[in-house]
């Protein structure tokens, strides 16, 4: 018999994406849904599937998933998107090791859909995601954008990939990056992070041939090589609006 577990999503205006997500969760002993405001049917069809749904006014991403994880009945909690879904792969994985679990805190490959294809190489992929943990031995972070969860014990790996099918187009994607590059400027500049010229150029040239070269994105066709170049632009936009602070910062105070 395995050890019994809650399966936690956070929401906003969810509805085109979370059907395929609460499907891939039927084998969850009970699903939650925290919901941020919803004004679609994001409610409606979470209870359709007999999840338990909290109303919780947004944290950020970090502390939202910490209060989600701490509704959950059991201990033992699978975290994920509503643009994610479960391969059958990766619940047998999940399944046969809650039987006995030999760690207390699991990773899995994630595979991200970008431009209609599921990405095998590069930055897209392994994306490994720590997701299924025993919440009295790890939870996530505070931070309000790239939240992590923290522990202090081995992370085990699960076998069977993490479904990532945000289906967005371009514009959209764009749109997202812009705001998570100006709430990570933000963090590094709360925290004093500082940067140079240096930072700014070669970061991104080092990303493109770390994930396109050697992690063999170039294999992902067009779909990698566009993946891999937004990527390294965020990187870019991320250090530039940093710099962008501190000077507004300084002219501010002279």
């Amino acid at each position: 018999m395995r050890q019994p577990f809650s399966a936690v999503i956070i929401t906003l205006n969810a509805a085109h994406q979370l059907e395929a997500c609460l499907h891939s969760l039927g084998f969850a002993d009970e699903i939650i849904v925290v919901d941020s405001g919803s004004s679609d049917a994001t409610v409606e069809l979470a209870q359709r599937f007999n999840a338990r749904v909290i109303h919780q006014p947004w944290l950020g991403f970090g502390k939202q998933k910490q209060f989600a994880v701490a509704q959950a009945k059991y201990d033992w909690v699978l975290c994920i998107d509503s643009d994610e879904r479960i391969s059958k792969q990766l619940q047998t994985s999940i399944e046969l090791n809650l039987r006995q679990p030999a760690r207390q805190v699991y990773k899995m490959p994630r595979s991200n859909k970008f431009m209609g294809r599921f990405l095998k190489h590069g930055e897209g992929y392994p994306d490994w995601s720590t997701r299924l943990f025993n919440r009295r031995y790890a939870n996530w972070s505070d931070d309000p954008v790239h939240e992590k969860v923290l522990t202090g014990e081995a992370i085990a790996i699960l076998s069977g990939d993490l479904l990532h099918e945000s289906g967005e187009d371009i514009a959209v994607y764009l749109q997202k990056q812009n705001r998570y590059t100006s709430l990570q400027a933000e963090q590094m500049f709360a925290r004093g992070k500082r940067v140079g010229a240096g930072k700014l150029l070669f970061s991104p040239i080092f990303r493109f041939i770390r994930f396109y070269v050697f992690r063999l994105g170039m294999l992902d066709g067009l779909p990698g090589l566009v993946h891999i170049l937004i990527g390294c632009f965020n990187s870019f936009c991320k250090y530039a609006k940093l710099l962008e602070l501190h000077r507004t910062t300084n002219k501010q105070e002279k």
